[in-house]
């Protein structure tokens, strides 16, 4: 699996270790991936994500999975979150 945030896009970078002599040797820095599960209310289940502590924090403030989803263009989001993002649609205008 990738080590990529599905919500922030947030990839692995690369770069340099440099020592006091200035000597530089090549490095990554990897994201905060997490494995996890979260709820949608909308459709009543876990949905599995791959997210980064900041993407955790972007949906808490967006006020959960269903509004970060909705508020999101599709053009924004992670292809795997299509699918997700159609059904949550289609729940929230049934409901409606």
């Amino acid at each position: 699996m990738s080590r990529k945030c599905q919500v922030t896009g947030k990839k692995v970078m690369f770069g340099n270790n440099v020592s006091h002599a200035q000597n530089k040797t090549r490095r990554t820095f990897n994201p905060n991936v997490q494995d996890t599960s979260l709820f949608s209310e909308a459709l009543g289940t876990l949905v599995r994500m791959r997210v980064t502590a900041a993407g955790l924090r972007t949906i808490d403030k967006k006020g959960g999975l269903d509004k970060f989803l909705l508020e999101t263009p599709k053009s924004k989001l992670d292809p795997d979150l299509h699918d997700v993002k159609a059904r949550v649609e289609k729940v929230v205008a049934a409901q409606a």
